[in-house]
């Protein structure tokens, strides 16, 4: 038994010593367009007025965490990260199918006013949002990470745009494609889907999982049949299809690993994050987040999650003349 203990730890400190040398060495390699600390002399309050706003919102409505994440994601998906999903109209990325339930409007309008007060014309609602999203997985018990900032915001907005967007019923070869687009990879994808351990879901988007999967009539057979009672008491057949289900069971608000444990189980609840777990090509990074020693994998899922969501924020930045910072964040200048 002594030498298994030494071997744990030793896989222990090699793992972390790896993990965190990846995420030093490519916070270096994303200097050329963004840096950490670029408001350090323009603005210097400027993360904490944003994490203050982020924190008082939560506190009313915890809920908020998921909705700036996923704001996040689907902006750098678009357009790049560039807040081109905050401009109202009646055609933008907001206005979208894939964007109308998205929340957290309001803490980025509400930091914005701040911003412009304490520093007019410097702060991006760009950065903002990166930021806004980082400090959105603290509030909710994550680890946090240095924001690289000194993004632009866009002046395009186009709601077709936004069919691009990775979907709950894609393959696993179409998510792992959509990633690849943005010169993301497949353990990016694993790790940032694992937002997904906060925030819920309406039934309208997984309930044909439940009733009628692929035509068949029946249910996914992949769904865990004690899980696939729980969903169909949450979501019946032509009941209410807005109704909200947490996509991690029992964790829909702490930001943690069980989300991984939970696909192992069949207890994933989007068909696109259980293929998660059923295609061997994603199974060894949700293996890693989910692994016995709980300490350890929730280590690593943070700063995996930190180092990707650094990556996924540098998408299409735009800088010089390719861009503007807006003096209010829900319209070009």
């Amino acid at each position: 038994m002594a030498g298994y203990y030494a071997y744990t730890n030793l896989t222990f400190f090699y793992l972390l010593f790896t993990t965190l040398m990846t995420l030093n060495n490519y916070s270096i390699s994303v200097q050329a367009q963004t840096r950490v600390g670029y408001y350090s002399r323009t603005c210097p309050r400027a993360e904490t007025i944003i994490r203050s706003t982020v924190g008082t919102h939560f506190r009313s409505n915890p809920t908020i965490a998921a909705g700036l994440l996923r704001m996040h994601f689907h902006d750098c998906f678009v357009q790049g990260c560039d807040a081109s999903i905050l401009i109202d109209g009646t055609s933008t990325e907001k206005t979208a199918r894939p964007n109308l339930l998205l929340r957290g409007y309001e803490v980025i309008d509400d930091a914005k006013t701040q911003l412009e007060a304490a520093c007019p014309n410097v702060v991006s609602c760009a950065d903002i949002l990166a930021i806004a999203a980082r400090d959105s997985i603290v509030v909710s018990g994550g680890a946090s990470w240095s924001v690289p900032t000194g993004r632009l915001d866009g002046r395009v907005s186009i709601a077709s745009e936004t069919d691009n967007l990775p979907g709950f019923t894609d393959s696993i070869e179409v998510q792992i494609q959509k990633f690849v687009d943005k010169k993301l990879n497949t353990q990016d994808l694993v790790t940032l889907v694992g937002g997904h351990t906060i925030g819920t879901s309406a039934c309208q988007f997984f309930r044909y999982r439940l009733y009628n999967f692929n035509g068949t009539g029946t249910s996914d057979p992949t769904i865990n049949p004690s899980f696939l009672t729980t969903l169909r008491n949450l979501c019946p057949d032509n009941g209410d299809a807005s109704r909200r289900v947490a996509l991690d069971t029992g964790s829909e608000n702490r930001f943690d690993q069980s989300y991984y444990t939970n696909l192992g189980n069949g207890r994933g609840v989007l068909e696109s994050d259980q293929k998660l777990w059923n295609d061997a090509s994603t199974r060894t990074f949700v293996q890693r987040f989910s692994g016995p020693f709980r300490g350890l994998s929730r280590l690593i899922f943070n700063v995996e999650f930190g180092r990707s969501m650094v990556k996924m924020s540098n998408i299409e930045v735009k800088t010089g003349t390719q861009g503007e910072i807006r003096r209010i964040c829900s319209a070009i200048n």
